[in-house]
């Protein structure tokens, strides 16, 4: 951040009286700008045992596979943020059930919060973020072409639960994953 959004002069980074962690601080207005985590939210809808995925058509991960997901937005509550990424990933209308899975990302500044939901009818298609959307069976889930570790840490945890017929809450923090090796 370069420029205070309140009245436009320079921000300084700084540690504000009374708090312990640096922030960006106008040097005319003092403006604090607080900075806090984005939220991803999204669910595992079910059809007829089946899991609705969504290949993605943006970066990160172009092409490889996840569960319709996005950030949350102003004036909606989580579970409709859910409900509005599934329309919008894979032209699905979902009845969301129950938050499932919370994952706390602090390195990327986030937290991603899946539902589980019904997919109503059965119908989906491919949003505009989205080259194809489909339908998995269990064995037929591209594990090695998942996008994002927090999407494989709410599938397994919902079919360990659905294996045994008891659906919890899940948590999980992931750490940094280890740098990729040069060439």
């Amino acid at each position: 951040m370069n420029f205070c959004s309140q009245c436009g002069a320079p921000v300084d980074l700084a540690v504000p009286p009374g708090d312990n962690v640096p922030r960006h601080v106008c040097r005319r207005c003092g403006t604090i700008h607080y900075q806090n985590p984005r939220m991803v939210i999204g669910c595992i809808a079910e059809w007829e045992g089946r899991i609705l995925l969504c290949r993605r058509a943006i970066e990160p991960r172009l092409g490889l596979w996840t569960l319709p997901a996005g950030f949350m937005e102003n004036n909606e509550t989580t579970a409709q943020a859910a409900a509005r990424e599934t329309l919008e990933e894979a032209c699905a209308e979902v009845e969301i059930d129950r938050l499932f899975a919370l994952v706390n990302v602090p390195h990327i500044h986030q937290v991603h919060l899946f539902y589980t939901a019904r997919l109503i009818g059965g119908r989906f298609g491919a949003g505009a973020e989205s080259l194809e959307s489909r339908l998995f069976a269990e064995a037929e889930i591209p594990w090695q072409e998942m996008a994002f570790r927090s999407v494989s840490f709410a599938l397994r945890a919902w079919l360990d639960d659905r294996r045994r017929g008891v659906f919890g809450l899940h948590t999980t923090d992931l750490a940094p994953p280890p740098p990729t090796p040069p060439g």
